[in-house]
């Protein structure tokens, strides 16, 4: 019987980006094999660094000297093996437990980084996850292997809307925890109290030259305000309940939600990141590839 995350590999969406690179924009450290661009030259197998290692790593590059005097697992990794990295970051807070018509964000937001993660373990780059709530919950380190790709998709599937965020300190962790240019996606409603700590976080990451992608997860009903009847409205990361007439809000409502948009967008491109709303209404198949598309130049 299949495993329950193969359900996250939609065909139809697998079927219309599977021919698009993921590409950072940035040469990254280590040695592009097959797609992309390398600052290294010739066929160097010199030693680059250790990295944890994780379970469907290749044994071969275990190093037992490391593991005689720390009593740890540890992977040599080599200039010609150090692909792409590409860190697929999933925000599981209690906010992206909203949704309508069946479909949450954290649902669409895992779909998502499924796709991303088959197209770069489909480069042999090394995908990684890391998903957080409160703190960061979940970090898997980059790895080219397809048990590793197994490993990913196993724990996206595992994880369920869970405390409250403070986004600025995650994306800080996050930062301080890549060692090498990589490729950073982040996927998140970005509902964050803190939007200067937020904005940093944000920066922080691209100013330490890792190529950032940030996809702004929203509902349908987040983006259009559609009620018309007398709503209670509550919130899910603060204990606070609303009964109000919508009409009467929906104005300032939009407002509002356009001008924070606004922002984000401008602290991303003024940092040179991508910035792109993901509106869960709209079909996954025709936003992710109309992105990869408009990214990678391919029509």
């Amino acid at each position: 019987m299949a495993e329950d995350y193969s359900k996250y590999l939609d065909p139809k969406v697998l079927n219309k980006v599977g021919n698009l690179e993921v590409k950072a924009r940035l040469i990254v450290e280590g040695f592009m094999s097959g797609l992309h661009e390398s600052p290294y030259k010739g066929s160097s197998v010199e030693f680059a660094e250790h990295r944890e290692y994780v379970p469907g790593d290749d044994l071969r590059y275990l190093d037992w000297k490391v593991y005689g005097k720390s009593d740890r697992y540890y992977i040599k990794e080599f200039e010609e093996e150090t692909n792409l990295k590409a860190y697929v970051v999933v925000d599981t807070s209690n906010s992206m437990a909203y949704g309508t018509n069946g479909v949450t964000k954290l649902e669409y937001a895992k779909y998502v980084a499924a796709s991303l993660l088959y197209l770069v373990q489909r480069q042999r780059d090394a995908g990684a996850l890391v998903t957080f709530g409160e703190g960061v919950r979940t970090f898997l380190p980059p790895s080219s292997s397809q048990a590793h790709f197994r490993n990913c998709l196993s724990e996206l599937s595992s994880q369920e809307p869970e405390g409250d965020t403070d986004l600025g300190a995650i994306f800080n962790e996050v930062a301080e925890r890549l060692r090498s240019k990589s490729l950073v996606v982040v996927l998140s409603d970005l509902f964050d109290e803190n939007e200067e700590g937020l904005m940093r976080g944000l920066h922080r990451m691209a100013h330490r030259g890792h190529d950032v992608i940030v996809f702004h997860v929203l509902d349908g009903d987040e983006l259009e305000f559609p009620f018309e009847r007398m709503t209670r409205f509550e919130g899910l990361e603060i204990d606070e309940k609303l009964l109000a007439d919508p009409r009467a809000l929906r104005e300032a409502y939009l407002e509002e939600l356009g001008a924070f948009q606004t922002r984000i967008k401008s602290a991303c491109l003024g940092g040179r990141m991508d910035y792109q709303v993901l509106d869960t209404s709209r079909p996954l198949d025709l936003a992710l590839s109309t992105y990869l598309a408009q990214r990678t130049g391919t029509r």
